[in-house]
């Protein structure tokens, strides 16, 4: 199984934030989405969100408050997110995320495909498939054992 395959299930919809909104403002987009991670991008002045420029993801906004470094109304994306991002093309197989996921200790992955982000898959997204994949093969293989 591919990305390209769970983002044709679960969709490519992916929320983004611009890297001078507050980390309040990152809170409260989580919470409004039910998501984990924001990508950052450059405002491009129309409706649709530039480039990509990072990712910032609920364990940033704990690191932040660790650090002590004043409210969250104060503090800058940009100057919190992940800069250097981890992405995949929607060719990638579930079994190379997996290890990319676990590896890099991160939770949240862009797709990107020629350069231009056309999702976002999670560790929930790549488990689930992966759940999926083998309970389809363990069904098949009962009914073979048992036909």
């Amino acid at each position: 199984m591919t990305l390209q395959e769970i983002l044709s299930k679960k969709g490519s919809n992916v929320h983004s934030i611009g890297p001078d909104a507050t980390l309040e403002d990152v809170v409260q987009t989580l919470v409004r989405h039910n998501v984990g991670s924001l990508i950052v991008c450059e405002h491009s002045g129309g409706d649709s969100p530039g480039r990509m420029v990072g990712i910032i993801s609920e364990r940033d906004i704990l690191r932040a408050v660790a650090g002590h470094r004043g409210p969250l109304t104060t503090q800058k994306v940009e100057d919190t997110m992940t800069c250097n991002v981890v992405t995949a093309p929607p060719s990638a197989s579930v079994e190379d995320v997996m290890g990319l996921l676990t590896e890099r200790r991160i939770r949240h992955l862009p797709v990107v495909d020629d350069g231009r982000l056309v999702g976002m898959i999670s560790i929930g997204d790549v488990v689930k498939a992966q759940h999926d994949e083998l309970s389809m093969e363990n069904h098949y293989l009962r009914s073979y054992i048992q036909g």
